[in-house]
């Protein structure tokens, strides 16, 4: 099989619970796929663009269809990056140093701070799409579903990992294709949304800035839920970012 494609499966199976199949023989490493990462984001996107028209064709309201459309997202996801801001939440706002903030990130119950967490990013989620409508075309869904996993890549190429074990250190490391695959996804966004796909790049830069500093001081560095964190956060806000600026 090609090496290419191997990669790719992989990352479509760590980012989503979209079928790939299986992978005869050692499988590549995380650092080799991550330049996958926007390509399984032009995915999800797609997925979460077919149920929002699909719904809005159908005659559902608009709030409805933005349900469905988050709703169909999570299930392709298995909602890995809500457990993975819920979790983030927990260890820093609770965490008393880094030691037991990673401790609590890896404790399976959630807490007050990644319940509230996951209410406030889902609110604001759910209330930027529904405002938008009919407006949230198909090119808005694949530039944030792509864009929003390349802040993850920035975090990576970045950023050391926080633990000796875990997903963050099985991905970390640079990464030249990872850095080509990021450039190409920002210009085709740009090329494809003008200044509202320069207004998403420059969203998920700050929320990918702002989450590295935070882990780099409270943790040490990145794990997988601080991945996760910003691929939620860098969508959620990316709509709002559209929904505030370019409203349907």
């Amino acid at each position: 099989m090609n090496a290419a494609l191997r990669e790719f499966r992989v990352a479509l199976m760590l980012l989503s619970r979209l079928p790939a199949g299986r992978i005869e023989g050692a499988a590549p490493n995380l650092a080799d796929a991550r330049w996958a990462f926007p390509l399984v984001g032009l995915a999800l996107g797609l997925i979460g663009w077919a149920v929002h028209a699909g719904a809005l064709a159908s005659g559902a309201p608009a709030p409805v269809a933005a349900v469905l459309a988050l709703a169909a997202l999570a299930l392709a996801t298995g909602a890995l990056h809500f457990d993975g801001l819920a979790d983030f939440a927990d260890g820093i706002g609770g965490g008393r140093d880094r030691a037991h903030a990673l401790e609590i990130m890896r404790d399976s119950r959630v807490g007050s701070y990644g319940v509230l967490a996951l209410i406030l990013i889902v609110a604001l989620w759910l209330a930027a799409l529904a405002s938008l409508g009919a407006a949230a075309g198909l090119a808005p869904f694949l530039a944030i579903g792509a864009l929003s996993r390349v802040a993850m890549i920035g975090l990576q190429e970045t950023l050391p990992a926080a633990r000796s074990d875990g997903l963050g250190r099985m991905a970390a490391g640079r990464s030249g294709r990872a850095r080509l695959s990021a450039a190409a996804a920002v210009l085709l966004a740009g090329l494809a949304l003008g200044w509202q796909g320069a207004a998403l790049v420059a969203t998920c830069a700050v929320i990918a800035a702002g989450i590295g500093v935070l882990a780099r001081r409270k943790l040490g560095g990145i794990t997988g839920d601080v991945l996760g964190a910003t691929q939620l956060l860098a969508e959620a806000f990316c709509w709002a970012v559209l929904a505030t600026f370019w409203p349907g």
